[in-house]
């Protein structure tokens, strides 16, 4: 019973595993003028199919893994001094700018504090008894400002990742 319930699987594998090959392709143009492409002869109601030469097939050999090809001797190369000397440079400049961000994040926070401090005049809703704030009047304000805090701390963890690679 085993055997019957695992051939059917074993056989619908094995024939997936066959490569697909048409024999003939057809190009159909229906009566208005459109091209369709299919395997089969019978294309659209209307259409017209012609069998086109596709020429011999072509194998295409099995990828038995990347082969690496060797560096050539005429490449040029970076000595290990002037390698560190960039790799120094690269640190001093994206340290520098983790600091500008930093600063930019500090600023952004600060003004979208002072944003949300703030209740303008026609973010009030006006009715008798007083004047509620209409939410999404002041979340349609502030929005740009956590937008630009979200960009800021962004930056800062892709300059940190960045910093971390160099280790």
């Amino acid at each position: 019973m085993n055997c019957q319930r695992l051939y059917f699987p074993v056989v619908l594998l094995f024939l997936a595993a066959l490569p697909v090959q048409a024999d003939t392709m057809y190009q159909c143009v229906d009566e208005s003028g459109h091209k369709s492409f299919s395997n089969m002869k019978s294309g659209p109601k209307g259409a017209k199919c012609t069998p086109m030469d596709l020429g011999a097939p072509i194998s295409v050999p099995a990828n038995r893994g990347a082969t690496k090809t060797p560096t050539p001797s005429t490449f040029p190369k970076v000595d290990e001094n002037a390698q560190k000397a960039r790799d120094t440079d690269r640190r001093r400049i994206l340290d520098s700018e983790l600091t500008a961000e930093q600063r930019n994040l500090e600023q952004a926070k600060k003004d979208l504090a002072e944003q949300e401090a703030i209740v303008l005049p026609e973010e009030r809703m006006q009715y008798k008894g007083g004047g509620g704030i209409s939410g999404g009047k002041v979340e349609e304000r502030l929005q740009p400002y956590r937008d630009k805090v979200a960009l800021h701390e962004r930056n800062i963890e892709a300059i940190q990742k960045e910093i971390s690679k160099l280790r």
